[in-house]
Parts: C-alpha cells; structure tokens; sequence
C-alpha cells in the first residue's frame, strides 16, 4: 500500500489551518531518521488505515510539493523516496472523533521488531447463545515479534469451539504464521464462557394482601397530618 504524503513546514497550533485544507499532521521518526514533519491528506489515509490497520505495512511516497526534508540524517529523504512505515498511533478529536494527528514508524525489512497485533473474535459461542453464558474476553490484542514482512494484520479467534461453560481458548489454540514470534505464554486465557451471575436478591412480586395494607397505611398516615393540623398552637 502506498501513501504519498507532503513535507510540512507548519508547526504548533498553526496546524489546523491543515486540518480545514483535508489534511492531517503527521511525524515520521525511525532508523537513521531524525523526527520529520508530514501532512497527509485525510481522505487517502482513511482508505489505507481501514484495509491496513496498524500491523500492515505502508509506503509512504514523499511528492513533489514536499520537497526534501529538513535536519541531519533526514535529508536522504528525498522526493520520491519511498519509506516503509507501521501506523505507530493515530490522536482523535474527543468532540469529532475525526483522526487530528499520525505517528508513523520508519522500519527496516531485514530487521524483526516487537509489536502487538489485534485479536479478531469470530462468530458465537453456543455456551453463551443456547445455555446463557457471559462471554469474558481477557485480551485484545497479542505480543508478537516478526520481520516487518511478515506481521499478520490480525489474529482470528473462533468462538464456536465453545461449547460448555467453563470452556476456553488460549493463546497456544491461535494458528500463527511463520516467521511470527509469540511473546505471550501459550497457557494464557484469551476468552472464556462464565455462568451468567444471578441476582443476590430476587424481587418478590407484592401480594394482594400487601397492597391493602399499604393502602390503610397511607390513610392513616393521611389522618395523622390532618389531626395535627386541627390542634391549636
């Protein structure tokens, strides 16, 4: 997948004035790179981050209108020089929740790196669905290390294999590719089915007798505060 993205000069709160042209702030930092400022335009990098996520691998192109980037080491970056990245993090507006700032990570192919890959839950337990289980997922996301190459975009877990409650699946259940180091111990428990927890105390319906009672309550009380209110001060 490839990106093409710009140089940017603007810094600080100037940036929005990017923001109302489409385009995002971004930082590139990574091997022999000092921190270069980018923009990106928001419409292409939506498209690439919804098929790549942040465990693919992405070119990001520098065009024309960057220019050259600025500073020691981060002048080999050049216009047109292609540069293999991860999404490191992306900042959201908390009022929007549209995407304000990117990080991207420069990696090397020949080199392994360390990173954390989503967990995609599959279908639906039959522990939860016919017997009226509580699904408990333990992890999200799982530890790996592998060659930039090699990072799956995810990790499936099938949830039909849970049958029973009590039944769970662990990490050494996951099929991992080839060339991908699991940092995780394979005993530990991804998701589990629990028995639903019932309430301490059930509500009792109210009797018809109960409700009579009240009612001759209420009155009472109702004659009480009339009384009061006929005595003299």
């Amino acid at each position: 997948m490839e990106l093409i993205v710009q140089k940017r000069e603007i810094l600080g709160k100037q940036v929005e004035s990017l923001r109302e042209q489409g385009l995002i702030p971004a930082e590139l930092y990574g091997h022999g790179l000092e921190n270069i400022h980018l923009s990106v335009p928001a419409r292409e990098f939506l498209k690439v981050f919804k098929e790549a996520g942040e465990s693919t691998i992405i070119k990001l192109k520098v065009s024309a209108q960057g220019g050259s980037a600025a500073g020691g080491e981060s002048e080999k970056l050049k216009v047109g020089d292609e540069i293999n990245v991860l999404i490191y993090d992306i900042q959201k507006n908390s009022l929007t929740d549209e995407i304000s700032h990117i990080d991207f990570y420069a990696v090397r192919m020949d080199e392994k790196i360390t990173t954390s890959i989503p967990l995609e839950f599959i279908g639906e337990s039959p522990a939860v669905k016919e017997k009226e289980g509580t699904l408990v997922k333990a992890m999200q996301a799982l530890e790996i290390r592998a060659l930039p190459a090699d990072l799956p975009r995810n990790f499936e877990v099938k949830l039909s294999s849970l049958s029973e409650i009590g039944m769970s699946i662990h990490v050494k259940d996951l099929t991992v590719p080839n060339g991908v180091e699991v940092l995780v111990e394979p005993e530990t428990v991804i998701a589990i089915v629990v028995e639903k927890a019932k309430e301490e105390v059930e509500e009792k319906p109210m009797t018809v007798g109960e409700v009579k009672v009240e009612g001759e309550e209420k009155k009472e009380k109702e004659g009480e505060i009339k009384e009061e209110e006929g005595k003299p001060e």
